[in-house]
């Protein structure tokens, strides 16, 4: 579907708004109302189309938005476009797809971790934990793990809540992947509390970071018999 225009885009989204959807994604902060399910058929028949992406993308609609992330080529944009974008993407799901399905395959993406990671609007600086918490459990390399932790402790007890929520995910990402850090990532959970009391499902696991950690070293020593 090489050609696709923006308009002939925006009806076919238009068509697959659903009300209850809507209503579901609301509750999450996303003003949208397309199945994603649907939303990724969709990108799954445009195939990658840059152009279409960067026109979808200006719309500033939330759908269109979201297939945008789908259908474009993550290494084709430059530094300062993906910094714009971050900014402009307000809405929980845009923000989590940009970083995870663009950011994240990008050449600069270690450039935007450290500047995102020290942003004063903490909505981008939780961008930067999260590409921090990606480094902790596949590149650690070169990090600084006892300071990060550092950071947790001081830090994450009063911060809003979507840095707070990125941060803590960084803390269990330590406890669970780094044996020697293990101790301090739970008594830091243990002691600041965070998330302690958050609604969990049946069968799923409590982002709380001491439960978290436990629950996550539990399973991987079962599966490899009982080795940390």
């Amino acid at each position: 579907m090489a050609g696709t225009t923006v308009d002939e885009v925006m009806a076919e989204l238009a068509a697959l708004d659903d009300p209850k959807a809507r209503e579901v994604n609301e509750r999450h902060g996303d003003d949208h109302g397309v199945n994603l399910g649907r939303l990724r058929a969709l990108a799954k028949r445009l195939k990658t189309q840059q152009e279409l992406a960067y026109g979808l993308w200006e719309t500033g609609d939330t759908a269109a938005r979201l297939l945008a992330l789908l259908v474009c080529r993550p290494k084709a944009f430059g530094r300062d476009e993906l910094d714009a974008m971050l900014r402009e993407a307000r809405t929980p799901k845009v923000h989590d797809w940009l970083v995870n399905y663009v950011v994240k395959k990008s050449p600069h993406v270690e450039e935007l971790r450290l500047a995102w990671s020290a942003d004063p609007d903490p909505v981008v600086a939780s961008a930067g934990w999260a590409l921090t918490t990606e480094r902790v459990a596949q590149k650690p390399a070169g990090l600084d793990l006892a300071g990060l932790l550092d950071v947790v402790e001081a830090r994450m007890k009063d911060a809003p809540d979507r840095l707070q929520w990125a941060m803590n995910h960084c803390l269990a990402q330590i406890g669970i992947e780094h044996a020697e850090h293990r101790a301090r990532a739970l008594a830091i959970g243990e002691r600041l509390g965070v998330l302690k009391d958050y609604p969990t499902s049946p069968g799923c696991t409590s982002p709380f970071a001491p439960v978290w950690i436990t629950e996550m070293v539990r399973r991987r020593q079962a599966a490899e018999g009982g080795r940390d």
